[in-house]
């Protein structure tokens, strides 16, 4: 019978991050050969893992890549928060994120490396993992971002002209603890479903206040106006120096092209 040594078990668990117990298992399977007993654990706990596909992954992180006129955005989900935080997991996201850069622009369909990083944590925690979406964005200029300390709210911003990358990463800040959240960059940029719902909302209230027709208008034109202000990303009092807006902070030589603000768990 082989002799499995206790430095052999904690090497495989090392590798597998699964039970002792399980890992001696496996060994003993393998006549004490650590790479044929890793081999062992992945297909039979893959198979398992397959089982486990249906059940909810409300838990995850954001992860996001910067490259050279590029970057990516991903939200890497798991089952439960012990998971989401475990620093193997949290690099599986960055990992995922640096794949998703050799994507096309656009949401980004998940290659066989990516699926073969998301096996090795489903292995390894016995958890349904899964990408719930990525998004690649391509263009010149700058790209910052910032990730919560949580790591469940994450936000890229692609910039063009004079401005740092440190920059982009205090409105990242922004983005995140803004109220109202940001809906675009401008005015322009808010989706028209939402100014049409606020429009509507706005005329009613003045039709309910009983003013004339010319006063009602103005009502609506200047609450229109205050919307447009309190949720365009460059017209919000920046949170951390209200006396100053985003658009101030950005500084004359730049401007945002586009920014996302992920949450995990959210509707894409």
């Amino acid at each position: 019978m082989t002799q499995i040594s206790a430095k052999d078990v904690m090497a495989l668990r090392n590798r597998t991050g699964l039970a002792m117990m399980e890992c001696k298992k496996a060994l003993g399977e393998a006549g004490g050969d650590i790479d044929q007993a890793e081999d062992l654990l992945r297909k039979k706990l893959k198979g398992k893992m397959e089982t486990k596909l249906d059940r909810a992954a409300g838990e995850g992180r954001i992860g996001i890549a910067v490259g050279n006129n590029g970057a990516a955005i991903l939200e890497l989900r798991a089952e439960t928060d012990f998971t989401a935080k475990n620093e193997n997991f949290i690099n599986a996201a960055n990992k995922l994120a640096e794949a998703a850069l050799g994507a096309g622009a656009g949401d980004v369909a998940t290659t066989d490396d990516m699926t073969a990083i998301i096996d090795d944590i489903r292995i390894s925690t016995g958890e349904n993992i899964s990408i719930a979406r990525a998004h690649k964005v391509d263009g010149e200029g700058t790209f910052g971002s910032y990730i919560h300390h949580d790591g469940k709210t994450g936000v890229l911003i692609h910039a063009t002209g004079d401005v740092s990358q440190e920059t982009l990463r205090q409105i990242g800040m922004h983005v995140t603890a803004a109220v109202p959240r940001p809906l675009g960059v401008s005015a322009d940029d808010i989706p028209a479903e939402k100014v049409e719902r606020e429009r509507k909302f706005r005329i009613d209230q003045a039709v309910e206040s009983g003013k004339p027709q010319e006063i009602a208008e103005k009502m609506v034109e200047g609450g229109m106006k205050k919307f447009f202000a309190e949720v365009a990303l460059l017209e919000q009092p920046y949170v951390i120096d209200p006396s100053k807006t985003v658009r101030e902070i950005l500084g004359d030589g730049g401007d945002v092209k586009a920014f996302f603000r992920w949450a995990v768990g959210e509707e894409a």
